[in-house]
């Protein structure tokens, strides 16, 4: 299990766990307070978007140009913005520290 750290919209902090080889969008959109994911994981929305916790940044692949695109088009979007659909999880993760963007 991935154990992870996520706070939502509100400011709370929940702890939750995930499996490898989850997307990190399939983990968090299990929850009331988690990611909508319209488009479930097809990068079409935009609507999974979390932040990362700086010292994360460097665990997942880099952002790939049609990610960047889709983000950009948010106002929210920060330099540790991700689409959640994007990540999957491993066992470097465990620990994984992150902040849900706000509704657009």
């Amino acid at each position: 299990m991935i154990n992870i750290t996520v706070k939502d919209h509100t400011g709370q902090e929940h702890q939750i766990q995930g499996l490898e080889g989850d997307t990190l969008m399939e983990v968090l959109r299990e929850y009331e307070w988690g990611v909508a994911a319209i488009c479930g994981g097809l990068m079409a929305c935009g609507t999974c978007q979390v932040y990362l916790d700086k010292e994360w940044q460097d665990k997942f692949p880099l952002i790939d140009p049609e990610e960047q695109d889709l983000l950009e088009e948010f106002d929210s979007i920060k330099s540790n913005s991700r689409l959640s659909c994007q990540l999957h999880l491993d066992s470097r993760h465990d620990g994984l520290s992150l902040t849900i963007a706000p509704d657009e």
